[in-house]
């Protein structure tokens, strides 16, 4: 998303873009895969701030994208639904703030003054992001009150509900939330273009990456697929060319990187950049990774849900991916795709839960995606049997009968991750964001080498909204001025 983004806005400023694509398919989260006819989203679950005049939709407009997206808006009274247990009620995050403060009032009654100061500093903090906000001429300093806030912290000051505090971290999973570490300007960030307004791509997510690779097309930019990069060169201090795996090399005058900043400078050729500085990035801790479940149903078995379950056993909010071998999985994510060929029953879900890269270590020598096919044996096809049947035991007590509904399910570990996005441990949502010192984790769009720009989920957020962002940022370090963001606000 970073970078096809970066492409796009670059190709309207008047510049030649040539993006370069390791997989067959184009768009790193936003790739797509078929089982049994049934489409699944590798990353785009849903997305959030796409109604008139938010900030995702004023990028995409400006982008030529809104007339073109297949969009569903998921239920306004509850995108995700948070259950806690064995407590068999489902506690509701709607779309809107007042209505997201009225249907969880409604479950905690003797608790509004807190949900409405809850509301009110996610609004606050999310205003301190210029970028975020599509606002020019800001800088760190205007956010920097804001980035000491400890996520788990703030929400047990405005209640000492323990149920109501378990809700309002119940969906962390989408941000791999750590107690005593996650910023809350993370959370808020997040919640925020969900609350705004929350969608669903109809058959998948990979629509947004065919559409701007058309825009970067029609504008005489080249996408090259298959074309991994192996090593960024810098001669006379500037890159010169990047070689590809098959040893070919691309020229050009500027270049911008979305792989992870630590692989980027692993495969970075120069003196320019300091040890130090590649110490720092290299060292930096990455989020978890994920075990997915694609399960295909039997036609019209399954009723279609416009919303999301989020799922952690009681007290383990913050706790799931410190699970043990005979606890996983402390809790889950369930999404179910939209499709144009169905509204009443689902065609599949995905179901992901954390896993550590540790379990996985036994194969981490093999590499498979669609573009190199390489098996990783029995062992490893076994040992995800296991872990799948585990899930769907715990789905199975949410939702009773599942497992006769079933025609198939597929699987993903840490390694898909790796080896289709490119992180050496699976990361899902790439650099791990410390309130205790948040500038460690701020990295900067440019480099020591004047001509080599980074973008992507690390800078500043993941997700498409995040990236997005990370892409103008990215974009206003290229071109040395913000006049294109004035552009996207008008459009």
């Amino acid at each position: 998303m970073g970078g096809l983004v970066c492409g796009d806005i670059l190709g309207r400023e008047g510049y030649r873009v040539c993006i370069l694509e390791k997989n067959k398919q184009i768009g790193g989260c936003l790739q797509t895969f078929v089982r049994n006819k049934v489409i699944f989203d590798s990353g785009v679950h849903y997305l959030g701030g796409l109604a008139k005049g938010q900030n995702l939709y004023q990028i995409f407009k400006y982008l030529g994208l809104m007339d073109k997206l297949k969009l569903e808006k998921m239920d306004e009274d509850g995108f995700d639904r948070i259950i806690i247990g064995d407590d068999r009620k489902e506690y509701i995050l709607a779309q809107g703030y007042d209505n997201f403060i009225n249907k969880l009032s409604s479950d905690f009654p003797d608790e509004k003054e807190g949900i409405i100061l809850y509301c009110e500093k996610i609004k606050e903090v999310c205003n301190k992001f210029p970028m975020y906000n599509l606002r020019t001429g800001g800088d760190y300093r205007e956010k920097e009150d804001v980035l000491g806030i400890d996520t788990r912290a703030f929400i047990e000051s405005v209640t000492k509900n323990k149920k109501l505090q378990a809700v309002l971290a119940g969906n962390n999973i989408l941000y791999a939330g750590q107690p005593d570490k996650t910023p809350f300007y993370i959370h808020a960030l997040i919640l925020n273009s969900f609350i705004e307004s929350s969608w669903k791509c109809v058959d998948g997510g990979s629509q947004i990456a065919k559409l701007l690779v058309r825009n970067i097309r029609e504008q005489g930019g080249v996408v090259h697929r298959h074309a991994e990069v192996k090593k960024i060169v810098e001669e006379k201090g500037r890159i010169s060319y990047v070689e590809l795996a098959d040893s070919s090399r691309i020229h050009a005058k500027d270049f911008i990187s979305d792989m992870h900043p630590a692989k980027t400078m692993e495969i970075t050729e120069s003196g320019m950049i300091r040890n130090a500085y590649r110490n720092r990035i290299s060292s930096l801790e990455n989020s978890i990774s994920s075990f997915s479940l694609n399960i295909v149903f039997k036609k019209n078995s399954f009723k279609y849900f416009r919303h999301n379950y989020y799922y952690h056993n009681e007290g383990c909010a913050w706790s799931m991916a410190d699970y043990k071998e005979n606890d996983w999985p402390l809790g889950y994510a369930v999404f179910f795709p939209a499709s144009s060929s169905s509204k009443e029953y689902a065609e599949g879900m995905t179901v992901f839960t954390y896993m550590k890269f540790d379990e996985v270590k036994p194969w981490a020598s093999t590499f498979n995606t669609v573009a190199v096919k390489s098996e990783r044996g029995e062992t490893y096809e076994a040992f995800k049997k296991r872990k799948a049947e585990r899930l769907l035991d715990c789905l199975g007590k949410k939702f009773p009968g599942l497992r006769s509904k079933v025609e198939a399910y597929y699987t993903s570990t840490p390694l898909s991750y790796r080896d289709y996005i490119g992180s050496d441990d699976g990361s899902m949502y790439g650099i791990v964001k410390d309130y205790k010192d948040p500038y460690k984790t701020l990295i900067s769009a440019r480099t020591k080498i004047p001509n080599l720009y980074l973008t992507g989920q690390n800078l500043n957020l993941h997700g498409i909204l995040g990236s997005a962002i990370s892409s103008l940022v990215t974009c206003a370090a290229f071109l040395g001025n913000e006049d294109f963001v004035e552009k996207i606000k008008k459009s």
